[in-house]
């Protein structure tokens, strides 16, 4: 079993593999991403935290999943297209992905099991769970959908001061 994100390499939009060791040494915030959901708006929140702290060491990974109410039915190419169009997302996405379930995506079946939900629960409740990762690769801690991208940013400024 992996200790840190940095054992995975999922796929990006373009369905390359990307290494999540080449966040070594930065803070990470997980995302399981929806263009047609009620929380969608909150790419702009994200993409807001991402050009306030890309330059001390912070990254966003964005993770598509077509999971919940069917809200990701577009393509590779049509996510890019829509976050880029609509919210100027300039963080790394990567490929459609379950984040619950026998499918779900090894790297999330790790944050999961490192970080439960309320309840204990592994399961992802919706779009827009977040995951925040220290500079070591191990999850720090695990956010609701309703938690708005601003109210991470004084978690983030601890992570980047360690």
């Amino acid at each position: 079993m992996a200790d840190t994100i940095y054992s995975f390499t999922p796929k990006n939009l373009a369905g390359k593999e990307t290494p999540l060791q080449n966040f070594e040494g930065k803070v990470v915030l997980i995302v399981n991403t929806a263009s047609k959901c009620g929380f969608t708006p909150q790419y702009a929140g994200l993409e807001a935290l991402y050009k306030k702290y890309k330059e001390r060491g912070f990254e966003i990974l964005g993770f598509p999943c077509n999971q919940f109410g069917a809200q990701e039915p577009g393509s590779s190419d049509e996510i890019g297209a829509f976050c880029t169009k609509n919210y100027g997302v300039e963080f790394p996405m990567f490929e459609k992905i379950d984040v619950n379930g026998k499918n779900a995506h090894p790297l999330y079946k790790f944050l999961t099991s490192a970080k439960p939900g309320l309840l204990g629960t592994e399961a992802i409740k919706w779009n827009f769970t977040k995951f925040l990762i220290g500079k070591n690769g191990e999850p720090v801690k695990r956010y609701s959908p309703n938690t708005n991208p601003e109210d991470i940013a004084d978690d983030i400024e601890k992570e980047l001061s360690k």
